[in-house]
């Protein structure tokens, strides 16, 4: 990068090594100090790639919160971790950002293992509240002074267990808990904002809250005026702020605040942690805020390649289409073809290849928020009334709704797609967000069709396979492209349940589950080894293990998935069953988290690459003999 795109000097960043040295500025010197983090951000994220957008609107909470909690003593909870980069750089970790997101390099989410000032690790969504309130119950018993704030974003307030959460710290009178929800979907004008500023500077005061609880105190034994002033100060409150709600829920509601007013937010802050019981904080934020581009196109520069900072021109994959845009095709075909499809989403539009299908069909379009747990049940009421819903979702966001998986559509035999992506390891995102488990939880359960591509083209007919099935089935495909297959544009099916031998050699069979096909080809040149590719884990072709283990010394069942319970255990429970004595190398990922690195990296930690693979089978082959 040229010396023009350089960041200017940051005289206060390089001087906070961590938040002890930010508590010795004064006023004006936080302010510069949130402009030269802003500028750090920018530049550091257009090198390594990440999470922009999110960062940048919370620079100022993120110095405020440190400014006037003392952390780590006090716990700040981050939820799902996108907004945490200004964090991590105000905690002495500055200098490794180079290396976010890398293999031994930072997590691009909060890590427990990482920093003491990552108090609660992360990736998915609203568990903070959750985190923060069992923090505050554990300082609570050990009568020490320690503040829990949970920071959760608008759209994480969407999911079921933050409500959860607020529901249960709301019912406890004598903790020590803050809320604070960093609202960035909402703008306040300016005449609104100036109410919102005397409001809230008042209501967070110590005399308003002291008049407000001794007032309580007095009237505790006059029902009718207890009664009376409880009505009175709900309704001016109520007619003013929109915090009737988190009222109700037994929080003290404190806000709107301008998230960029950092005077504002500190004094704010600072009269909250003077105050007692379950606050709740409503800052409104603007994402991408102080980076033109990112504020033109906050979804854009949400999780970005490396760019260029001046244009905001990102780095194009060099890779081929991508699964997600195969899905995206499919999808769209499909729908014009039958008007009975509807397609459900937990938040993930732009993730799951969604945007076209929206544009086109936005009567049958459902982005239900990140509510997981709803997204599945919602289906369900869909297929009970004859509509055929597919649902596009992360592997690893499917396991939070396993439950709903289980008993309100495979219980019910229920007619629900499922697009799973991001199957397999996924790169810089790391073990929060590998799906590595979806085919160990979703084999075991009755009526659900599993099936894994092997390259673009059979994910298309996989699709419409699952589609035309008569009940729940599964898709699960891997983050990125595949190895170049050209896909019909006719919506083409699978036979069910039957795999296809790809090659043919002598002594020893592997069964290449989805992603593992293409690599298996390639071992299997070295080894004059025969391929199948399964392509079904739930029915399994046992018509095909049976055959290959009657012309084969050595099977070898290769997935991308753990192998603790996977495709490889259905094959080794078939052999059982069938009375069949073969020997079978089960190849997976082994029994522990894989940390960020590239998908090929991850792979290859986990021997799931050529030579690991090859190494594998010939070692089984030598014991053999």
């Amino acid at each position: 990068m040229n010396d023009s795109l350089q960041p200017q000097e940051l005289t206060l960043l390089e001087s906070i090594d961590d938040p002890a040295d930010l508590r010795q500025l004064d006023g004006e010197q936080l302010v510069q100090l949130c402009d030269e983090l802003r500028q750090f951000l920018i530049h550091s994220i257009s090198r390594t790639g990440g999470h922009l957008a999110a960062g940048l609107g919370v620079v100022e909470l993120t110095v405020a919160l440190h400014a006037v909690f003392q952390t780590p003593e006090d716990r700040i909870v981050w939820d799902v971790g996108h907004q945490a980069y200004p964090h991590k750089i105000l905690t002495g970790r500055r200098s490794m950002m180079n290396r976010l997101r890398i293999k031994d390099g930072l997590s691009g989410f909060p890590s427990r293992g990482e920093s003491a000032y990552d108090t609660f690790g992360t990736g998915h969504s609203s568990t903070s509240i959750s985190a923060a309130l069992g923090m505050a119950i554990a300082s609570r018993q050990a009568q020490n002074d320690h503040h829990a704030i949970a920071v959760i974003g608008d759209g994480a307030l969407t999911g079921g267990m933050s409500f959860e959460a607020l529901n249960h710290a709301g019912s406890i009178s004598d903790i020590d808990l803050l809320v604070i929800l960093n609202d960035n979907d909402m703008s306040i004008s300016r005449p609104v904002g100036a109410v919102s500023t005397y409001l809230t500077r008042v209501l967070s005061s110590r005399f308003y809250n002291n008049v407000r609880n001794k007032g309580r105190s007095v009237l505790q034994r006059t029902p009718n005026l207890r009664d009376f002033a409880d009505r009175w100060e709900e309704h001016m409150k109520g007619m003013m702020l929109p915090g009737t709600l988190w009222e109700e829920l037994g929080f003290n509601y404190i806000g709107p605040v301008d998230g960029h007013d950092l005077p504002m937010l500190m004094d704010t802050l600072s009269n909250m942690r003077k105050m007692n019981g379950p606050r709740f904080l409503h800052v409104v934020t603007q994402k991408g805020k102080g980076y033109e581009h990112a504020e033109e196109k906050p979804v854009t520069f949400h999780g970005v390649t490396p760019f260029n900072p001046i244009t905001g021109k990102l780095e194009k994959s060099t890779g081929g289409k991508s699964y997600t845009g195969v899905f995206s095709d499919w999808i769209c075909a499909a729908a014009r073809n039958d008007e009975r499809l509807h397609a459900v989403t937990p938040a993930m539009c732009e993730g799951s290849g969604l945007v076209a299908f929206a544009e086109e069909f936005p009567q049958r379009y459902h982005d239900v928020g990140i509510a997981e747990q709803h997204a599945l049940t919602f289906a369900a009421g869909m297929a009970c009334e004859g509509l055929k819903p597919v649902v596009a979702i992360y592997s690893t966001f499917l396991q939070r709704a396993y439950d709903q998986l289980i008993h309100d559509i495979a219980l019910q035999n229920l007619d629900v797609t499922f697009a799973v992506d991001r199957a397999g390891e996924v790169g810089a995102d790391g073990a929060t967000h590998a799906g590595v488990f979806d085919l160990s939880f979703c084999r075991t359960v009755p009526n659900l069709v599993v099936m894994a591509p092997a390259d673009e083209a059979e994910c298309r007919r996989m699709l419409q396979s699952a589609y035309e099935y008569a009940g729940p089935a599964l898709v699960r495909y891997p983050r990125g492209s595949g190895p170049g297959a050209i896909e019909a544009e006719a919506l083409e099916t699978l036979p069910l349940g039957q795999g296809e031998v790809v090659r043919r050699g002598e002594q020893v069979a592997i069964l290449a589950f989805g992603s593992m096909v293409a690599v298996a080809q390639q071992v299997a040149q070295t080894l004059n080894a025969t391929v199948a590719n399964m392509r079904f884990i739930k029915p399994l072709d046992e018509a095909l293990v049976k055959e290959l283990a009657s012309s084969h010394q050595l099977l070898v069942s290769i997935e991308e998935n753990m192998v603790q319970g996977g495709a490889g255990s259905a094959v080794a429970e078939y052999l059982n069953h069938a009375g069949v004595d073969h020997r079978l190398l089960q190849l997976g990922l082994p029994d522990r988290f894989i940390e960020q690195a590239t998908q090929q990296q991850q792979l290859q930690e986990a021997g799931l690459d050529m030579q690991g693979i090859e190494r594998q089978i010939r070692a089984a082959m030598g014991k053999q003999e």
